[in-house]
């Protein structure tokens, strides 16, 4: 089995690094990717920068150059509900491209030209599992859409039209992109979601950005952990 890891910042992969033996570093595509071992998983972890193009590149080159089985995208996200507060975890069940819009010319908003997609699935054993260690960590968690876009949404006005028009809970910039590289290659995927802003917008971003990233490490281990004994 080998598990691959995508963060946007370098925060969100660092701690990672600390728990993985016999790591060694491949430059690819202007990425970096460390690879390593946990408890006999292979795992391959990369920072790919934020934003829906650099994540793209990442994911692709992550399936093609180091052959994973599945993808994890973890990171920090904007609240879009009143059930997510700070430092809570969205996990998504699907992902949507929010600033994807081709309705001028009669699609829906979101649609995904070429597969006629406006959501994409997550894996629901993955998301099984990674459900497991939430609650073992005992992290408060709602699983729903998360809506990715090239936009730090920090208006009360453009977090009100992504919920309505997608019904998602978190907003983010990579996680859509990740999982539409992974749909195009067959490969499984989840997006975690600690919740570093709310209201707050940017200001919560800065206090807490860190904080939500390092827990997101410390769940996935927890996953890497569990998957290997049940060889998922």
């Amino acid at each position: 089995m080998k598990i691959g890891i995508i963060g946007a910042m370098q925060m969100e992969v660092d701690e990672l690094k600390e728990a993985l033996s016999n790591t060694t570093n491949v430059e690819y595509s202007g990425v970096t990717f460390v690879c390593g071992k946990m408890n006999e998983v292979e795992v391959v972890a990369a920072v790919c920068g934020v934003g829906k193009v650099f994540a793209a590149i990442c994911a692709e080159a992550m399936i093609l150059k180091f052959g994973v089985d599945m993808v994890i995208n973890i990171g920090v996200a904007g609240s879009l509900t009143k059930d997510l507060g700070v430092l809570d975890v969205a996990l998504a069940d699907q992902v949507v491209q929010h600033d994807m819009d081709t309705s001028p010319i009669g699609d829906p908003v979101g649609l995904l030209s070429g597969i006629n997609e406006i959501f994409l699935k997550t894996d629901a054993k993955m998301r099984t599992l990674m459900q497991e260690c939430l609650e073992d960590k005992q992290i408060k968690y709602l699983v729903g859409t998360v809506a990715t876009g090239d936009q730090f949404i920090a208006t009360d006005e453009k977090r009100v039209w992504i919920r309505n028009h997608f019904g998602a809970i978190a907003a983010e910039m990579e996680g859509g992109s990740i999982g539409h590289v992974c749909y195009i290659n067959k490969v499984p995927f989840l997006i975690l979601r600690s919740i570093s802003d709310s209201d707050g917008g940017a200001m919560d971003y800065q206090t807490f950005a860190e904080k939500a990233a390092i827990q997101s490490i410390e769940v996935v281990v927890e996953f890497i952990q569990k998957a290997a004994k049940l060889s998922l």
